[in-house]
């Protein structure tokens, strides 16, 4: 027999198990919007057909019992920090967190005021920044590219 007869009659593929989990982790992550001020339209603009973040397997949630992924898109105000926290909790495990935006990041430039959260990492940890006032789509791609890439790392079957 030639090596092309026994490729096509063997049809099995050898990996690990978490190789595989960590593979289908990241091609079909849900993400839950939580757009809170201007962010929230470039996050919106990468969902749509030029960037198309379904490609990757994301799909919009509007529940948090649903959704891997919460991507905070905006300036966080002391108002809303619980309301965040609820929804971060009511998330299933594993969850990850994307902060979009200075004023996710970091107050942005309402960083003095009384009002605004120097950070929604206070609140909920986050595992990516994308920086920018507002930031581009691209931004925000490049942010999920990493995540897909922490993902792949870590061993979420040994945790």
């Amino acid at each position: 027999m030639q090596m092309n007869d026994i490729l096509k009659q063997d049809h099995y593929i050898l990996s690990q198990l978490d190789t595989v989990a960590d593979l289908a982790r990241t091609n079909s992550l849900w993400y839950l919007s939580f757009g809170l001020a201007c962010c929230a339209v470039e996050m919106i603009h990468a969902a749509m057909p030029r960037y198309d973040m379904e490609r990757f397997g994301m799909i919009p949630r509007a529940s948090p019992r649903q959704a891997d992924l919460m991507i905070v898109a905006g300036t966080l105000t002391n108002k809303m920090a619980p309301a965040i926290r609820k929804v971060y909790d009511q998330m299933a495990e594993p969850r990850y967190v994307i902060s979009m935006g200075s004023c996710a990041n970091g107050g942005g430039y309402y960083h003095y005021s009384y009002s605004v959260v120097r950070g929604c990492d206070r609140i909920i940890p986050v595992d990516i920044y994308v920086p920018g006032c507002p930031p581009t789509a691209e931004a925000l791609m490049y942010g999920i590219l990493q995540l897909h890439r922490k993902i792949r790392r870590n061993n979420t079957i040994l945790r």
